[in-house]
């Protein structure tokens, strides 16, 4: 039975690579600040942990925005208008900063409220010149973000992982550098670890935008771009397309961020705990996220050209890789919990009760792939305004409520709130699935899409 997939596994593996390297080192590159920050403190791991789950509510707005991007160039391929997918490329550039600066403006004035968010004194003095250079990161990360998904819509995902993982071993020789004060540096802690990530940020954008100018694959789209006007037609196109897919991970990830501030009102331990754990349950998920965006590709093309044999098949493909991934990854949280947070830190009670949350990541995995998994496939229909409200019911009306509920009113305390979790992303999984379906049948029996 399964046999039959074979081709389709292969397919969607070769073109997920590529990509898994290079999404997935989006979070490396905040990971590896949370491991090497880990040993110059606990406080200073615990003021990363309340940083990133502010800034990563404006990072992941950002970077959602652009994926509209990916479906609207597959959709238009079929076609083979260079000109067309060039003005497309343009639009985004234009659309795609304008509204990072504008989540860039609104983080910053965030900061400013840092002080009414229930956290420990010392955690607010720590994080802050941490969190301003995050934000400044912001614009070229949307630049290499908005160069990664046109070339991924055009079936290029090479590139972006060259880029991506240069940057990565670049952000971990400036992180050892500027964090412990080495070769003459002075020694800045965690304000190093932010300013590694700014600049390899800023050489990701300016490599790609190199390989833009002279590789051939992408030449002849960027060559007299900016000669181009503003299309209020195709800004609407991927303003309509971004913005759905971008409130459906914000919705997602705010449940995750309010909750790190919930785990901050227990303590530092608590909170430095919780980075741990969503630190390593969060490489797994990006690992997720590479096969979705493939995923979206394949199924983005085979919708273009009428094909829903094929489109179901990669499908359905991705569904069963993603299944098996998260199943070996949720027993090996289970079997190393012990060990594995002591990759982040040597405090042992911070050690101890992260080896209690990855017990529960483990089973939260499985969710958590097969939701990701399934909004990818939808993405690729362009079907992302039910996703939307699927992830406000059971993000924002059912995980954050109950992990409130479970955390202080029944003093379970940070197990509370990462059982909530699970609860939450498995609503979400059940209300994808079942919207994949509907328009599965949708398609079947449409007579104008199949006779073509």
């Amino acid at each position: 039975m399964l046999t039959k997939y074979i081709p389709f596994y292969k397919r969607n593996l070769k073109l997920a690579l590529p990509i898994i390297l290079s999404q997935a080192g989006q979070v490396v590159v905040q990971q590896v600040d949370t491991m090497m920050v880990g040993y110059v403190g606990t406080p200073e791991l615990a003021a990363s942990a309340f940083a990133n789950s502010i800034f990563i509510i404006g990072m992941i707005i950002v970077m959602g925005f652009t994926f509209g991007l990916t479906p609207a160039v597959g959709h238009s391929l079929v076609k083979k208008d260079n000109k067309y997918l060039s003005k497309l490329l343009f639009n985004a550039y234009v659309l795609n900063l304008g509204f990072a600066v504008i989540i860039s403006i609104l983080l910053y004035i965030t900061s400013f409220f840092f002080n009414h968010m229930g956290q420990d004194v010392l955690i607010e003095e720590l994080s802050k010149p941490y969190f301003y250079t995050l934000v400044l990161s912001i614009l070229p990360l949307i630049i290499f973000m908005t160069n990664k998904q046109f070339a991924e819509g055009i079936g290029d995902t090479k590139n972006a992982m060259y880029v991506t993982i240069s940057s990565n071993l670049l952000n971990v020789a400036l992180n050892y550098v500027l964090i412990f004060g080495k070769f003459g540096a002075p020694e800045m802690g965690l304000l190093g670890a932010g300013i590694a990530t700014l600049i390899s940020r800023v050489y990701m954008a300016s490599s790609f935008m190199i390989i833009f100018y002279y590789n051939r694959h992408f030449k002849h789209y960027i060559k007299g771009i900016f000669l181009y006007r503003i299309n209020k037609v195709l800004i609407g196109k991927l303003f309509s397309l971004g913005i759905p897919i971008s409130m459906q991970l914000l919705l997602e990830v705010l449940a995750f961020g309010l909750s790190a501030i919930m785990a901050g009102w227990l303590g530092i331990i608590p909170l430095a705990a919780h980075q741990v754990a969503i630190g390593l349950a969060s490489v797994t998920f990006m690992i997720v996220v590479g096969i979705g965006s493939a995923t979206t590709i394949r199924v983005s093309h085979q919708y273009s050209q009428h094909d829903l044999h094929g489109l179901m098949m990669a499908a359905k493909a991705s569904i069963h890789i993603v299944l098996v991934f998260m199943s070996f990854t949720a027993i090996s949280f289970l079997i190393f919990r012990n060990y594995l947070p002591m990759i982040y830190t040597n405090d042992i009670a911070v050690i101890n009760l992260a080896a209690q949350l990855l017990i529960i990541a483990g089973v939260f995995q499985l969710f958590d792939g097969l939701q990701a998994v399934l909004i990818s496939i939808l993405r690729g229909f362009g079907d992302v305004k039910h996703a939307m409200v699927y992830a406000f019911i059971a993000y924002i009306l059912v995980n954050l409520p109950l992990g409130y509920y479970l955390g202080f009113k029944l003093e379970l305390g940070i197990i509370g709130i990462w059982i909530a979790f699970i609860t939450g992303l498995g609503a979400a999984a059940i209300m994808f699935l079942w919207r994949f379906r509907v328009i599965y049948y949708q398609l079947k029996f449409d007579k104008e899409f199949n006779k073509q």
